[in-house]
Protein backbone atom coordinates (compact mmCIF):
# COMPACT_ATOMS: atom_id res chain seq x y z
CA UNK A 1 0.00 0.00 0.00
CA UNK A 2 1.24 3.82 -0.41
CA UNK A 3 0.19 6.50 1.44
CA UNK A 4 -2.25 7.85 -0.30
CA UNK A 5 -4.24 4.53 0.08
CA UNK A 6 -4.83 4.69 3.69
CA UNK A 7 -5.37 8.50 3.95
CA UNK A 8 -9.09 8.14 3.89
CA UNK A 9 -9.22 5.42 6.78
CA UNK A 10 -9.59 6.94 10.47
CA UNK A 11 -9.34 10.21 9.44
CA UNK A 12 -5.27 9.92 8.75
CA UNK A 13 -3.66 12.85 8.04
CA UNK A 14 -0.41 13.62 6.56
CA UNK A 15 1.37 16.34 8.60
CA UNK A 16 4.57 15.77 6.49
CA UNK A 17 6.04 13.70 3.42
CA UNK A 18 4.65 11.61 -0.18
CA UNK A 19 1.30 10.21 -0.97
CA UNK A 20 3.20 7.74 -3.48
CA UNK A 21 5.22 6.01 -0.56
CA UNK A 22 4.96 2.37 0.06
CA UNK A 23 4.29 1.18 3.22
CA UNK A 24 6.16 -1.83 4.78
CA UNK A 25 8.02 -3.67 7.46
CA UNK A 26 5.76 -2.22 9.94
CA UNK A 27 7.11 -2.24 13.26
CA UNK A 28 5.81 -1.17 17.01
CA UNK A 29 9.54 -1.55 18.24
CA UNK A 30 11.83 0.89 17.90
CA UNK A 31 14.79 -1.71 19.23
CA UNK A 32 14.20 -4.26 16.55
CA UNK A 33 13.27 -1.54 13.57
CA UNK A 34 14.89 -1.95 10.29
CA UNK A 35 16.19 0.81 7.81
CA UNK A 36 12.82 2.34 5.71
CA UNK A 37 10.44 0.16 8.16
CA UNK A 38 6.63 1.85 9.31
CA UNK A 39 6.87 2.85 13.10
CA UNK A 40 3.72 2.71 14.09
CA UNK A 41 3.40 4.08 17.64
CA UNK A 42 1.33 1.94 20.41
CA UNK A 43 0.13 3.73 24.17
CA UNK A 44 0.96 0.51 26.69
CA UNK A 45 -0.03 0.29 30.05
CA UNK A 46 3.37 1.96 31.17
CA UNK A 47 4.83 3.75 28.18
CA UNK A 48 4.12 5.52 25.04
CA UNK A 49 5.61 4.48 21.84
CA UNK A 50 4.08 7.83 20.26
CA UNK A 51 6.89 9.29 22.01
CA UNK A 52 9.84 7.34 20.59
CA UNK A 53 9.05 8.76 16.81
CA UNK A 54 12.43 10.72 17.17
CA UNK A 55 14.34 7.34 18.19
CA UNK A 56 12.71 5.34 14.98
CA UNK A 57 13.38 8.07 12.53
CA UNK A 58 17.12 7.81 13.71
CA UNK A 59 16.98 4.20 13.31
CA UNK A 60 15.90 4.93 9.59
CA UNK A 61 12.49 4.43 9.83
CA UNK A 62 10.77 6.09 6.41
CA UNK A 63 7.54 6.80 8.06
CA UNK A 64 6.03 7.07 11.75
CA UNK A 65 2.21 6.75 12.26
CA UNK A 66 1.51 8.49 15.42
CA UNK A 67 -1.57 9.49 17.78
CA UNK A 68 -2.20 12.20 20.32
CA UNK A 69 1.15 14.14 20.47
CA UNK A 70 2.89 16.92 19.25
CA UNK A 71 5.55 16.67 16.85
CA UNK A 72 8.46 19.41 17.30
CA UNK A 73 9.80 21.56 14.20
CA UNK A 74 13.07 20.68 14.42
CA UNK A 75 12.44 17.23 14.10
CA UNK A 76 10.94 17.05 10.85
CA UNK A 77 13.11 19.66 9.74
CA UNK A 78 16.00 17.65 10.39
CA UNK A 79 14.04 14.85 8.46
CA UNK A 80 12.60 16.39 5.61
CA UNK A 81 12.29 13.25 3.77
CA UNK A 82 10.26 11.48 6.47
CA UNK A 83 6.77 10.97 6.32
CA UNK A 84 4.58 11.41 9.60
CA UNK A 85 1.19 10.24 9.16
CA UNK A 86 -1.18 11.11 12.60
CA UNK A 87 -4.61 9.16 13.26
CA UNK A 88 -7.07 9.05 16.26
CA UNK A 89 -5.67 5.45 17.47
CA UNK A 90 -2.82 3.64 16.28
CA UNK A 91 -4.42 0.49 17.07
CA UNK A 92 -7.55 1.11 15.80
CA UNK A 93 -5.77 2.42 12.55
CA UNK A 94 -3.45 -1.01 11.95
CA UNK A 95 -6.37 -3.16 12.28
CA UNK A 96 -8.38 -1.02 9.86
CA UNK A 97 -5.39 -0.95 7.22
CA UNK A 98 -4.77 -4.53 7.85
CA UNK A 99 -8.10 -5.49 6.97
CA UNK A 100 -7.96 -3.55 4.13
CA UNK A 101 -4.83 -4.95 3.17
CA UNK A 102 -6.44 -8.69 3.51
CA UNK A 103 -9.50 -7.58 1.64
CA UNK A 104 -7.00 -6.69 -1.73
CA UNK A 105 -5.07 -10.03 -1.79
CA UNK A 106 -6.62 -13.42 -3.18
CA UNK A 107 -4.76 -15.43 0.04
CA UNK A 108 -6.87 -18.14 2.26
CA UNK A 109 -6.85 -17.31 5.52
CA UNK A 110 -6.77 -20.00 8.32
CA UNK A 111 -7.75 -19.09 11.86
CA UNK A 112 -7.00 -21.09 15.33
CA UNK A 113 -8.44 -20.01 18.24
CA UNK A 114 -9.45 -22.20 21.85
CA UNK A 115 -8.51 -21.93 25.27
CA UNK A 116 -5.78 -24.43 24.95
CA UNK A 117 -3.30 -25.13 22.14
CA UNK A 118 -3.66 -22.42 19.77
CA UNK A 119 -0.19 -21.85 18.83
CA UNK A 120 0.85 -24.98 18.73
CA UNK A 121 -2.50 -26.17 16.91
CA UNK A 122 -1.19 -22.86 14.49
CA UNK A 123 2.11 -24.26 14.34
CA UNK A 124 1.60 -27.66 13.17
CA UNK A 125 -1.37 -26.43 10.45
CA UNK A 126 1.58 -24.16 9.16
CA UNK A 127 4.13 -26.91 8.43
CA UNK A 128 1.71 -29.57 6.79
CA UNK A 129 0.47 -26.64 4.72
CA UNK A 130 3.92 -25.57 3.80
CA UNK A 131 4.42 -29.52 1.94
CA UNK A 132 2.57 -27.38 -1.13
CA UNK A 133 2.02 -23.74 -0.10
CA UNK A 134 4.14 -20.74 0.80
CA UNK A 135 2.23 -20.03 4.15
CA UNK A 136 2.66 -17.17 6.50
CA UNK A 137 1.92 -17.99 10.29
CA UNK A 138 1.67 -15.46 13.11
CA UNK A 139 4.91 -15.54 15.00
CA UNK A 140 4.91 -16.72 18.72
CA UNK A 141 1.87 -16.28 20.32
CA UNK A 142 0.77 -12.70 19.14
CA UNK A 143 -2.66 -13.33 19.05
CA UNK A 144 -4.09 -9.82 19.73
CA UNK A 145 -5.20 -6.99 17.69
CA UNK A 146 -1.91 -6.09 17.29
CA UNK A 147 -0.14 -9.11 16.55
CA UNK A 148 -2.89 -10.21 13.93
CA UNK A 149 -2.47 -7.01 11.77
CA UNK A 150 1.18 -6.76 12.05
CA UNK A 151 1.14 -10.46 10.26
CA UNK A 152 -1.47 -9.53 7.92
CA UNK A 153 0.54 -6.01 6.96
CA UNK A 154 4.02 -8.48 6.53
CA UNK A 155 2.68 -10.40 3.56
CA UNK A 156 4.16 -10.23 0.67
CA UNK A 157 3.40 -13.42 -1.94
CA UNK A 158 2.54 -15.81 0.76
CA UNK A 159 -0.50 -18.55 -0.24
CA UNK A 160 -1.92 -19.12 3.01
CA UNK A 161 -1.81 -17.34 6.38
CA UNK A 162 -1.92 -18.99 9.54
CA UNK A 163 -3.35 -16.63 12.15
CA UNK A 164 -3.87 -17.31 15.95
CA UNK A 165 -6.50 -15.59 17.53
CA UNK A 166 -6.65 -15.08 21.55
CA UNK A 167 -9.16 -13.15 23.85
CA UNK A 168 -9.49 -12.29 27.60
CA UNK A 169 -12.90 -11.08 27.05
CA UNK A 170 -16.02 -10.53 24.96
CA UNK A 171 -15.54 -8.57 21.72
CA UNK A 172 -11.99 -9.15 21.01
CA UNK A 173 -12.40 -12.14 18.57
CA UNK A 174 -15.01 -10.75 17.19
CA UNK A 175 -12.82 -8.00 16.64
CA UNK A 176 -9.97 -10.02 15.35
CA UNK A 177 -11.91 -12.16 13.18
CA UNK A 178 -13.84 -8.99 10.94
CA UNK A 179 -10.03 -7.80 10.30
CA UNK A 180 -8.55 -11.07 8.83
CA UNK A 181 -11.78 -12.60 7.27
CA UNK A 182 -10.56 -16.10 7.65
CA UNK A 183 -11.85 -18.65 4.98
CA UNK A 184 -11.80 -21.80 7.85
CA UNK A 185 -11.19 -21.44 11.28
CA UNK A 186 -10.46 -24.09 14.04
CA UNK A 187 -11.36 -24.02 17.79
CA UNK A 188 -9.38 -26.45 19.65
CA UNK A 189 -11.16 -26.56 23.02
CA UNK A 190 -13.22 -24.76 24.96
CA UNK A 191 -11.67 -24.65 29.36
CA UNK A 192 -11.44 -22.51 31.86
CA UNK A 193 -8.35 -20.03 30.59
CA UNK A 194 -10.06 -16.61 31.53
CA UNK A 195 -12.60 -18.09 33.28
CA UNK A 196 -11.66 -15.31 36.12
CA UNK A 197 -12.50 -12.39 33.05
CA UNK A 198 -15.57 -13.89 31.28
CA UNK A 199 -17.46 -16.21 34.59
CA UNK A 200 -18.04 -19.55 33.05
CA UNK A 201 -17.26 -21.55 30.47
CA UNK A 202 -20.70 -20.77 28.67
CA UNK A 203 -19.45 -17.41 28.20
CA UNK A 204 -15.90 -18.54 27.11
CA UNK A 205 -17.89 -20.73 24.68
CA UNK A 206 -19.37 -18.09 23.41
CA UNK A 207 -16.79 -15.61 22.99
CA UNK A 208 -14.80 -18.12 21.17
CA UNK A 209 -17.90 -18.76 18.61
CA UNK A 210 -17.53 -14.96 17.58
CA UNK A 211 -15.21 -16.10 15.30
CA UNK A 212 -18.00 -17.66 12.95
CA UNK A 213 -18.79 -13.62 12.54
CA UNK A 214 -16.30 -13.07 9.95
CA UNK A 215 -15.82 -16.43 8.58
CA UNK A 216 -16.58 -17.45 5.02
CA UNK A 217 -15.71 -21.23 4.86
CA UNK A 218 -16.21 -24.27 7.50
CA UNK A 219 -15.66 -24.27 11.17
CA UNK A 220 -13.21 -26.78 12.21
CA UNK A 221 -14.28 -27.94 16.10
CA UNK A 222 -13.29 -30.79 17.97
CA UNK A 223 -15.87 -32.55 19.98
CA UNK A 224 -14.70 -34.06 22.11
CA UNK A 225 -14.61 -31.23 24.33
CA UNK A 226 -17.90 -31.09 25.79
CA UNK A 227 -19.12 -27.72 25.44
CA UNK A 228 -18.05 -27.93 21.66
CA UNK A 229 -19.67 -31.38 21.14
CA UNK A 230 -22.77 -29.62 22.90
CA UNK A 231 -23.10 -26.95 20.95
CA UNK A 232 -22.39 -29.10 17.85
CA UNK A 233 -25.69 -30.60 18.66
CA UNK A 234 -27.75 -28.08 18.51
CA UNK A 235 -26.04 -26.50 15.69
CA UNK A 236 -24.94 -28.75 13.02
CA UNK A 237 -27.63 -28.54 10.65
CA UNK A 238 -27.05 -24.68 10.74
CA UNK A 239 -23.73 -23.88 10.25
CA UNK A 240 -20.68 -25.68 7.79
CA UNK A 241 -18.98 -27.98 10.40
CA UNK A 242 -15.81 -30.47 10.39
CA UNK A 243 -15.61 -32.25 13.43
CA UNK A 244 -12.57 -33.97 14.62
CA UNK A 245 -11.57 -36.07 17.95
CA UNK A 246 -10.26 -38.84 19.47
CA UNK A 247 -12.92 -40.38 22.09
CA UNK A 248 -16.34 -39.69 20.05
CA UNK A 249 -17.02 -40.28 16.42
CA UNK A 250 -16.45 -38.04 14.21
CA UNK A 251 -15.23 -36.88 10.51
CA UNK A 252 -11.50 -36.94 11.65
CA UNK A 253 -11.06 -39.10 14.32
CA UNK A 254 -7.46 -40.59 16.01
CA UNK A 255 -7.66 -43.96 17.34
CA UNK A 256 -4.57 -46.86 18.67
CA UNK A 257 -2.96 -44.39 20.81
CA UNK A 258 0.22 -45.22 22.27
CA UNK A 259 3.31 -43.62 23.99
CA UNK A 260 7.03 -44.30 24.42
CA UNK A 261 10.66 -42.43 24.83
CA UNK A 262 10.47 -41.25 21.06
CA UNK A 263 7.26 -39.39 21.22
CA UNK A 264 3.12 -40.53 20.21
CA UNK A 265 1.68 -42.74 17.87
CA UNK A 266 -1.57 -43.15 16.29
CA UNK A 267 -3.71 -44.20 13.45
CA UNK A 268 -5.97 -42.28 11.55
CA UNK A 269 -7.83 -42.37 8.28
CA UNK A 270 -6.18 -45.44 7.19
CA UNK A 271 -2.61 -43.90 8.12
CA UNK A 272 0.05 -45.02 10.73
CA UNK A 273 1.06 -41.54 12.29
CA UNK A 274 4.02 -40.78 14.68
CA UNK A 275 4.53 -37.69 16.37
CA UNK A 276 8.12 -36.65 18.28
CA UNK A 277 6.06 -34.66 20.86
CA UNK A 278 4.53 -36.26 23.70
CA UNK A 279 1.10 -36.08 24.63
CA UNK A 280 -2.56 -36.58 23.78
CA UNK A 281 -3.19 -32.88 22.81
CA UNK A 282 -0.66 -33.19 20.48
CA UNK A 283 -2.16 -35.70 18.76
CA UNK A 284 -5.12 -33.14 18.84
CA UNK A 285 -3.12 -31.05 16.96
CA UNK A 286 -1.67 -33.77 14.77
CA UNK A 287 -5.48 -34.81 13.88
CA UNK A 288 -6.65 -31.42 12.60
CA UNK A 289 -3.60 -30.34 10.58
CA UNK A 290 -3.94 -33.57 9.14
CA UNK A 291 -7.57 -32.44 8.21
CA UNK A 292 -6.59 -28.87 7.37
CA UNK A 293 -4.02 -30.58 4.67
CA UNK A 294 -7.00 -32.84 3.56
CA UNK A 295 -9.14 -29.73 2.69
CA UNK A 296 -5.85 -28.24 1.01
CA UNK A 297 -5.39 -31.03 -1.69
CA UNK A 298 -1.54 -32.37 0.40
CA UNK A 299 -1.03 -36.27 0.10
CA UNK A 300 -1.19 -37.72 2.60
CA UNK A 301 2.88 -39.17 2.17
CA UNK A 302 3.34 -35.32 2.49
CA UNK A 303 1.22 -34.71 5.58
CA UNK A 304 2.69 -37.87 7.69
CA UNK A 305 6.34 -36.45 6.90
CA UNK A 306 5.29 -33.19 8.41
CA UNK A 307 3.72 -34.38 11.16
CA UNK A 308 6.50 -36.45 11.62
CA UNK A 309 8.99 -33.33 11.89
CA UNK A 310 7.32 -31.35 14.21
CA UNK A 311 9.47 -28.78 15.86
CA UNK A 312 9.81 -29.47 19.52
CA UNK A 313 9.20 -26.62 21.43
CA UNK A 314 10.93 -24.98 24.66
CA UNK A 315 8.74 -25.71 27.37
CA UNK A 316 5.93 -27.66 26.10
CA UNK A 317 6.03 -30.67 26.81
CA UNK A 318 9.50 -30.85 25.90
CA UNK A 319 10.95 -33.84 26.60
CA UNK A 320 14.10 -33.92 28.20
CA UNK A 321 17.23 -36.71 27.99
CA UNK A 322 19.22 -36.69 31.70
CA UNK A 323 21.77 -39.52 31.46
CA UNK A 324 19.50 -41.43 33.84
CA UNK A 325 16.53 -39.87 34.07
CA UNK A 326 14.04 -37.47 32.01
CA UNK A 327 11.54 -34.55 32.64
CA UNK A 328 9.14 -33.40 30.95
CA UNK A 329 9.07 -29.47 30.94
CA UNK A 330 5.96 -28.07 30.31
CA UNK A 331 6.15 -24.56 32.27
CA UNK A 332 5.29 -22.57 29.15
CA UNK A 333 2.03 -21.70 30.61
CA UNK A 334 -0.46 -24.01 32.87
CA UNK A 335 -5.05 -24.18 32.94
CA UNK A 336 -6.60 -27.33 34.21
CA UNK A 337 -7.16 -28.97 30.06
CA UNK A 338 -3.33 -28.94 29.83
CA UNK A 339 -2.49 -30.23 33.12
CA UNK A 340 -5.12 -32.61 33.16
CA UNK A 341 -3.47 -34.15 29.57
CA UNK A 342 0.05 -33.74 30.75
CA UNK A 343 -0.85 -35.58 33.76
CA UNK A 344 -2.25 -38.36 31.21
CA UNK A 345 1.10 -38.33 29.18
CA UNK A 346 2.73 -38.67 32.45
CA UNK A 347 0.45 -41.81 33.64
CA UNK A 348 1.38 -43.71 30.87
CA UNK A 349 5.06 -44.39 32.41
CA UNK A 350 6.06 -47.74 34.28
CA UNK A 351 9.03 -45.68 35.66
CA UNK A 352 8.73 -43.70 38.92
CA UNK A 353 6.26 -40.48 38.20
CA UNK A 354 7.31 -37.51 39.92
CA UNK A 355 4.27 -34.75 39.30
CA UNK A 356 5.67 -30.79 39.94
CA UNK A 357 3.16 -28.48 40.18
CA UNK A 358 2.32 -25.11 40.47
CA UNK A 359 0.18 -22.32 40.17
CA UNK A 360 -2.84 -21.93 37.76
CA UNK A 361 -2.94 -18.32 37.06
CA UNK A 362 -6.08 -15.94 35.81
CA UNK A 363 -8.90 -18.13 37.55
CA UNK A 364 -10.44 -15.48 39.48
CA UNK A 365 -12.55 -16.45 42.39
CA UNK A 366 -12.42 -20.41 40.32
CA UNK A 367 -9.05 -20.45 41.65
CA UNK A 368 -9.31 -23.17 44.58
CA UNK A 369 -11.95 -25.09 42.81
CA UNK A 370 -10.00 -25.71 40.05
CA UNK A 371 -6.64 -26.92 42.05
CA UNK A 372 -9.10 -29.09 43.81
CA UNK A 373 -10.11 -30.81 40.41
CA UNK A 374 -6.35 -31.51 39.52
CA UNK A 375 -5.86 -33.19 42.77
CA UNK A 376 -8.00 -35.54 42.18
CA UNK A 377 -6.22 -36.41 38.98
CA UNK A 378 -3.09 -37.59 40.78
CA UNK A 379 -4.02 -41.17 42.04
CA UNK A 380 -6.13 -42.07 38.33
CA UNK A 381 -3.29 -41.09 36.91
CA UNK A 382 -0.66 -43.68 39.45
CA UNK A 383 1.60 -40.65 40.35
CA UNK A 384 4.07 -41.69 42.76
CA UNK A 385 5.62 -38.71 44.16
CA UNK A 386 3.32 -35.10 44.26
CA UNK A 387 5.41 -32.28 44.71
CA UNK A 388 3.68 -28.44 44.64
CA UNK A 389 4.97 -24.85 44.60
CA UNK A 390 2.38 -21.97 45.16
CA UNK A 391 -0.66 -20.94 47.59
CA UNK A 392 -3.52 -22.12 44.90
CA UNK A 393 -1.04 -25.22 44.44
CA UNK A 394 -1.37 -26.21 48.15
CA UNK A 395 -5.07 -27.79 46.97
CA UNK A 396 -3.48 -29.75 44.73
CA UNK A 397 -1.41 -31.65 47.56
CA UNK A 398 -4.68 -31.21 50.31
CA UNK A 399 -7.12 -32.70 47.65
CA UNK A 400 -5.10 -35.77 46.71
CA UNK A 401 -4.35 -36.66 50.30
CA UNK A 402 -8.02 -36.10 50.36
CA UNK A 403 -8.55 -38.89 48.02
CA UNK A 404 -6.17 -41.15 49.59
CA UNK A 405 -2.39 -40.05 48.25
CA UNK A 406 0.32 -41.17 50.39
CA UNK A 407 0.56 -38.71 52.78
CA UNK A 408 4.65 -39.09 52.84
CA UNK A 409 4.82 -38.72 49.05
CA UNK A 410 3.21 -35.66 48.81
CA UNK A 411 5.00 -32.47 49.61
CA UNK A 412 4.35 -28.98 49.23
CA UNK A 413 6.83 -26.00 49.42
CA UNK A 414 6.37 -21.74 49.35
CA UNK A 415 8.82 -21.31 46.65
CA UNK A 416 10.97 -22.77 44.17
CA UNK A 417 14.60 -23.59 45.47
CA UNK A 418 12.98 -25.30 48.68
CA UNK A 419 11.25 -27.18 45.99
CA UNK A 420 14.32 -28.10 43.47
CA UNK A 421 16.14 -28.85 46.99
CA UNK A 422 13.86 -31.65 47.41
CA UNK A 423 13.72 -33.10 43.85
CA UNK A 424 17.58 -32.87 43.48
CA UNK A 425 17.24 -34.92 47.20
CA UNK A 426 15.38 -37.63 45.95
CA UNK A 427 15.70 -37.72 41.65
CA UNK A 428 16.73 -41.43 41.29
CA UNK A 429 17.46 -43.56 37.98
CA UNK A 430 15.00 -43.92 35.55
CA UNK A 431 12.66 -41.40 37.13
CA UNK A 432 9.91 -38.99 34.90
CA UNK A 433 9.25 -35.73 36.43
CA UNK A 434 7.17 -33.44 34.77
CA UNK A 435 7.26 -29.88 35.27
CA UNK A 436 4.39 -27.54 34.95
CA UNK A 437 2.65 -24.31 36.01
CA UNK A 438 1.88 -21.10 34.72
CA UNK A 439 4.32 -19.02 33.55
CA UNK A 440 4.43 -16.62 35.97
CA UNK A 441 5.42 -18.86 38.39
CA UNK A 442 9.00 -19.43 36.57
CA UNK A 443 8.71 -22.89 36.78
CA UNK A 444 11.37 -22.94 34.17
CA UNK A 445 14.22 -21.93 36.80
CA UNK A 446 13.50 -25.97 38.44
CA UNK A 447 13.70 -27.62 35.00
CA UNK A 448 17.06 -25.35 34.91
CA UNK A 449 18.27 -26.69 38.46
CA UNK A 450 17.29 -30.40 38.27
Amino acid sequence: MQIKDILNINEARLIQGEKSTLLNNFSIDTRTLEKDATYVGIKGESFDGNTFYEEALKKGAKTCILSNIKIDEEVLKKYPSANIIMVDDTITFLGAIARKKRESLKVKVIAVTGSVGKTSTKNVIADVLACKYKVLKTKGNLNTNIGLSLTLLSLTDEEIVVLEMGMSKFGEISELTNIAKPDLAVITNIGTAHIGNLGSRENILKAKLEIIEGLNGPLIINIDNDMLNNWYTINKEQYNLITYSIDNKSLYQASNLSYDKNGSHFKLKGEDVTLNVLGKHFIYNAVVAFLVGDLYHINHEDILKALKNITKEKGRMELIKKDDYIVINDTYNASYDSVYYALEVLGKYPNRKIAVLGDILELGEFGNEIHEKIGKLIIPNKIDILVTVGNLAQNINITAQNEGFNQENSKHFNNNKDAIDYLNKIKQKDDIILVKASHGMNFQEIVDSI
